[in-house]
C-alpha cells in the first residue's frame, strides 16, 4: 500500500465490557432483544438501521442500508419494493446478510440466513401503519429504477396524492422480507485489537454457540 493509501491518525481504542459465554442467551435471539435494548437505551441514532447484503445469481454483490421492522424466533423483517436490485436479488439468490453497526457502544450483530416474503397480511397490515406520504412515496418510487430528472418523480409523487387523496391501496410490487437466521455473529470491541467474537450455528433446531479470534 502507497502511503496516498493510507490513513494516518485514525488509531481507536475499544474498551468494551468483556463478552462471556456464561452470560450470553441460549438463543440468538434472545440476545439480539438484549442487545438491541442497549442499543435503544445508549440513545444511538436509528439503532434499526442495519446494512444488508445481498447476491445475484451470478454472484455480483450489493449492499444498503434499510431499516428493521421486526423481529422475533422467525427471523429479521424489513419492507421493500420488490422490483428494487434487492428485491431482484432475493428473488434469484434467497440469501442475505445483516449487518447492525453500533459503533458508539463497540458493538456489531452479523445475522446470515435463507429469506422469505412475509404473509400478505403482515405487509398490508405495516403499509397500513405507515405515514400517508411514505404510502404515496412506495406508489411513487419505483426503486432502482432509471429517472430522468428529480422533477418526474416529484410530479409522479403529486399525481398520486390527487388520486389517492386519503387511503392509497398497498402496492403489489411492494412487501415485506423475512430474513431467517442461520448464523448470527456478536462482536464486542475490546482492547489491542483483541475483540470478542461470539457465533450462533443452527444445528437441525438448536444453536451451538462458539468463540472466533478476533
Amino acid at each position: 500500500m502507497d502511503s496516498a493509501s493510507q490513513l494516518p491518525g485514525l488509531r481507536h481504542s475499544y474498551e468494551g465490557e468483556p463478552l462471556l459465554e456464561s452470560t450470553m442467551a441460549d438463543d440468538p435471539v434472545a440476545q439480539f432483544a438484549i442487545w438491541f435494548a442497549d442499543a435503544v437505551a445508549a440513545g444511538l441514532p436509528e439503532p434499526n438501521a442495519m446494512i444488508v447484503a445481498t447476491s445475484s445469481s451470478g454472484g455480483r454483490p450489493s449492499a444498503r442500508t434499510v431499516l428493521l421492522k421486526g423481529f422475533d424466533e422467525r427471523g429479521f423483517v424489513f419492507y421493500t419494493n420488490y422490483e428494487s436490485r434487492k428485491g431482484r436479488d432475493l428473488a434469484e439468490n434467497p440469501r442475505a446478510c445483516l449487518l447492525f453497526p453500533w459503533h458508539p457502544i463497540r458493538r456489531q450483530v452479523r445475522v446470515e440466513g435463507r429469506v422469505v416474503r412475509v404473509a400478505r397480511e403482515d405487509t398490508e397490515a405495516y403499509f397500513r401503519s405507515r405515514p400517508y406520504g411514505s404510502r404515496i412515496g412506495a406508489w411513487a418510487s419505483r426503486q432502482s429504477a432509471v429517472v430522468a430528472s428529480r422533477e418526474e418523480l416529484d410530479a409522479r409523487y403529486e399525481e398520486l396524492a390527487r388520486r389517492w387523496p386519503d387511503d392509497p391501496p398497498v402496492p403489489d410490487f411492494w412487501g415485506g422480507f423475512r430474513v431467517m437466521p442461520s448464523e448470527v455473529e456478536f462482536w464486542q470491541g475490546r482492547t489491542d485489537r483483541m475483540h470478542d467474537r461470539l457465533r450462533y450455528r443452527l444445528n437441525g433446531r438448536s444453536w451451538t454457540r462458539e468463540r472466533l479470534a478476533p
